[in-house]
């Protein structure tokens, strides 16, 4: 017996921006951004937007290969795979992890080199996140801003376990230890959602490498991403963390919800075109 399934037309609309700087202190920019939207949702197999930030690390320009690896191999498998958003997520991730392992071992330069990754799909009125390293992702509804991920550090781990306090933590030598990262271990437990995150309007999303969240705290980060346009709030993000000192590759990507029915701005429709894997230098906007 056949039956007519009618989709709903989403009720919400994204618009977004990103951005990277190479900062005030290091010589490469080692992260690497990618946003990309349907340029014809209705004939995209209901696959929604992309946008995932990756902080490289290894040194002697590895890292940058890492986290370009990394941006574009998730960004490959995302469009191309079909299935649930958390099983195309975990498939991507693998994939990048491989990849990167790959790159190292046929290049001996490169060897100990691997990247963060925090990734965000955004699907009818929904979010779903893939995280693994210490990028972060944010929502902000109202006036409040809540982090999305969770650190995967050595000091994370020990602020949960009791044995840091957050001052101490924001203090410890050891801050920078990373206990996850795509590209270290043949074996790897990103965190993925496994149900999408319902939005409403006005919500809005904002990813990061630790650049920006380490320089530039949370209230700032909310007050700047909740009032201003996706591109013009990624400039000033980054010009924030710049002011505060810039000691590391600032990147960061801000996502408005707003209702299907609401006009779109001129500064949204320019910021949401189909980009590639992105990787820009200080001065270089999207």
């Amino acid at each position: 017996m056949g039956s007519d399934v009618t989709k709903a037309t989403p009720r919400l609309r994204f618009s977004g921006a990103m951005l990277s700087d190479v900062g005030l202190v290091r010589a490469l920019n080692e992260d690497a951004v990618v946003y990309v939207t349907p340029q014809n949702p209705e004939t995209a197999g209901g696959r929604g937007s992309l946008a995932l930030v990756a902080d490289g690390m290894g040194g002697h320009a590895a890292g940058e290969i890492a986290s370009a690896l990394a941006a574009e191999v998730v960004r490959r498998v995302y469009g191309e795979l079909d299935g649930p958003v958390p099983e195309v997520f975990a498939a991507a991730f693998a994939a990048a992890n491989r990849a990167i392992l790959e790159w190292a071992e046929n290049n001996p330069d490169c060897k100990g080199m691997g990247t963060t990754c925090t990734a965000l799909a955004l699907r009818d009125d929904q979010a779903w996140l893939a995280h693994i390293g210490d990028s972060r992702a944010y929502l902000l509804r109202g006036r409040a801003i809540e982090q999305l991920t969770e650190d995967q550090t050595l000091v994370a781990k020990l602020v949960s376990d009791g044995m840091l306090t957050p001052e101490e933590a924001a203090n410890s030598p050891i801050q920078n230890v990373i206990l996850q990262a795509l590209g270290t271990n043949p074996e790897i437990q990103p965190a993925i959602s496994q149900q999408g995150m319902p939005l409403g309007a006005g919500d809005v999303l904002v990813l990061c490498s630790d650049g920006l969240s380490n320089m530039v705290p949370d209230a700032a980060i909310a007050d700047l991403a909740g009032r201003l346009p996706p591109h013009e709030a990624c400039r000033a993000l980054i010009d924030a963390a710049l002011a505060a000192g810039g000691s590391d590759n600032v990147s960061v990507g801000v996502f408005c919800v707003t209702a299907a029915a609401e006009e779109v701005t001129a500064d949204q429709q320019r910021t949401t075109r189909r980009i590639k894997v992105a990787e820009m230098r200080r001065g270089e906007d999207a």
